[in-house]
């Protein structure tokens, strides 16, 4: 029987600030050569979690998908983009949208653009392995228990049903049909369908049972009625605030005490409901010295790199269409700092090897 090796951390926190550095540096950055380093960052740290998590598999697919979006980007933005001085061929200029030159500029932006879409991805498919659903919805507010509960179902609808897929395909295969067109797919795509939904049912109300989604307690049709026009007032203000500093600048400043009024009355309304919400927890999540090393590195790559973005903003840029040249330019002090998303996977790797190290030990 093979042997998996336990998460690499246990608190979802921890992976949730690494998720989101992660991302962020991702939407930022738009160097080829940045965004490589935060593509192999995370593929250390998916290494790390892949022989944890049980789907995957199934994220594996997924990210095969998002490969053939990233490749339909770069014909994309050539074809509608014809700015650039290296014309590689033309079409009719009479053809609509797509006449005119197509420039190695145009393809060389439509493939750094599909690299960053591909990235968020990967990260996103690393993080959903080593982190539970059920462990992100304990992290939701009291308040947002509905939607604890649906977005819950939405982490893990996709991934079960590439799983799914898989199986059912495998199922096919056994009884002897054959995959060669889309019309060849019916006997795949009902069952899978029915499978998914079915899944998804029993998940909700699964956790239901188990006391995820709360319920709210001495909460009477007064309270509730006051809760309401309390949020319906914040929206109202946040909108005259941003009405306020989009048609009278010179007013700003009323704008943004609005904007404040209205978070702060949005809030407290918020903190109330969830003084009424009742939780059972069977298990608290504790934080450990490997959720502060994580969450440390993480922090202090995009701080940094947020750093020298403000001092010098064309530093994390790459666009081809200047005069600057097709070639990226690269800041060592940059890179190194976007190299410290790749602790957790470091983390994993030594976890794995210490815990190799005591079940030979065990054995003999």
């Amino acid at each position: 029987m093979r042997r998996t090796n336990p998460p690499l951390t246990r608190h979802p926190l921890s992976w949730l600030i690494w998720a989101g550095c992660a991302a962020v540096l991702a939407l930022t950055v738009r160097n080829p050569l940045y965004l490589t380093l935060i593509v192999l960052a995370t593929w250390l740290v998916y290494l790390g979690v892949a022989s944890t998590g049980l789907m995957a598999g199934s994220w594996r697919a997924l990210l095969k998908l998002g490969l053939f979006i990233w490749l339909i980007t770069i014909p994309f933005n050539a074809l509608m983009i014809h700015h650039g001085r290296i014309v590689l061929f033309r079409l009719p200029a009479h053809w609509p949208l797509v006449g005119g030159p197509i420039t190695l500029e145009a393809v060389l932006a439509g493939l750094v653009t599909g690299y960053a879409l591909w990235s968020l991805l990967f990260i996103f498919a690393t993080f959903n392995l080593a982190v539970d659903a059920t462990q992100l919805l304990r992290l939701a507010p009291p308040f947002l228990y509905h939607a604890g509960v649906v977005t819950s179902i939405a982490l893990t609808f996709i991934p079960q049903m590439l799983a799914s897929a898989r199986e059912i395909r495998e199922a096919q295969r056994i009884r002897g049909h054959r995959f060669r067109g889309w019309r060849d797919s019916l006997p795949l795509v009902m069952p899978l369908l029915t499978t998914s939904f079915e899944r998804a049912v029993q998940l909700a109300e699964s956790m239901d049972a188990r006391g995820f989604g709360g319920e709210l307690t001495g909460l009477s049709p007064a309270r509730q009625s006051r809760i309401r026009i309390l949020m319906i007032l914040s929206l109202f203000l946040f909108l005259v605030g941003m009405i306020v500093r989009i048609f009278w600048p010179d007013w700003a400043l009323l704008g943004d005490l609005l904007i404040l009024d209205a978070v702060l009355f949005m809030g407290y309304a918020f903190y109330d409901l969830g003084r009424h919400v009742r939780r059972s927890r069977y298990r608290r999540e504790r934080w450990g010295v490997r959720d502060s090393v994580i969450a440390a590195s993480s922090v202090a790559a995009l701080v940094g790199v947020l750093l020298l973005r403000h001092n010098d903003p064309a530093l994390v840029l790459y666009s081809p269409y200047t005069a600057a040249g097709l070639l990226p330019g690269f800041s060592m002090s940059l890179g190194l700092l976007l190299t410290l998303l790749s602790v957790p996977g470091w983390v994993a790797l030594a976890e794995g090897v210490a815990q190799t190290v005591s079940a030979e030990g065990a054995e003999r």
